[in-house]
């Protein structure tokens, strides 16, 4: 039986300081394991689910996810060399209810900024007996529940099977087409029943819903990037009408994707486009 990596332990060494890392995952998974204090989790260079007893968890690129603590956890990338970076801190009765629940949220410039500033910190432990630094990274902690209030409300689970794997990334490489199931089913040397009940019995929804989800995040990443205009982003993730893609984004996150952008910090201008920096 696979066990969390060594270097996990030091994450409770000391209940009262904050835990810095930023290392690649060396694995491409991370077997169920928990921490005593929060986990600010981001990253970097490839697909991440995190997956806990009740729920898989996709984690887009420009998002982060808070991980309370206690709750066990088992991390799975598309490669190894995925970067996470990771900020563990204490969470006592008195913090908000935020630290209490698990999210996935966009991540501010200022955030990136701020998390950028800790790289050098990796493989420390930051207390009061350093009061610059634990000052600075307990900023970080503070103004979470500020920033973060919009909480992706999509999960993407992880295929199991091997065959269903396949499909899926071959999903993600041509989302900007309009693939149909049976097309796919076909390619892939499946009748188009059997890859229908696969993707109920594996992920737990429908190829369209999956297909839906895998564009809808997709999206929010373009729209967090600042590089494209939302008309050039919806023609990214298959939608040749705008309102369309505006429409379907708003009726399942809760927001349009002029609204989203504006998560990140960044103003763009009426039609859309990025405003130059």
């Amino acid at each position: 039986m696979l066990r969390a990596p060594d270097y996990l332990l030091e994450v409770d060494m000391n209940p009262t300081d904050v835990y810095c890392s930023h290392s690649r995952m060396q694995e491409i998974h991370l077997p169920t394991h928990k921490h005593l204090k929060g986990q600010f989790l981001y990253t970097e260079g490839g697909i991440v689910h995190l997956e806990t007893e009740a729920k898989t968890y996709f984690i887009p690129a420009r998002h982060f996810m808070w991980i309370p603590p206690g709750l066990n956890h088992s991390i799975t990338a598309n490669k190894s060399t995925v970067m996470l970076r990771n900020l563990y801190y204490p969470v006592s009765k008195q913090d908000q209810e935020f630290y209490r629940n698990i999210g996935i949220y966009p991540a501010s410039d200022l955030l990136l900024e701020m998390l950028t500033y800790t790289k050098p910190w990796s493989g420390r432990h930051i207390d009061r007996s350093d009061p610059r630094d634990f000052t600075f990274i307990m900023a970080i902690k503070a103004i979470l529940p500020d920033i973060s209030k919009y909480s992706v409300p999509l999960a993407l689970p992880y295929p199991k099977d091997e065959r269903l794997l396949e499909v899926i990334r071959y999903m993600y490489r041509h989302i900007d087409d309009p693939l149909q199931l049976p097309a796919l089913a076909k390619q892939f040397g499946f009748s188009e029943r059997s890859l229908s009940r696969l993707f109920q019995q594996d992920v737990g929804m429908s190829f369209l819903q999956f297909f839906k989800i895998q564009r809808l995040l997709r999206a929010l990443e373009l729209l967090l990037d600042g590089k494209y205009a939302i008309s050039e982003i919806a023609m990214m993730v298959g939608y040749s009408s705008l309102p369309t893609f505006s429409n379907t984004f708003n009726s399942i996150l809760g927001v349009r994707p002029t609204e989203y952008v504006k998560l990140r910090g960044v103003r763009n201008n009426k039609d859309g486009t990025p405003k130059a920096r």
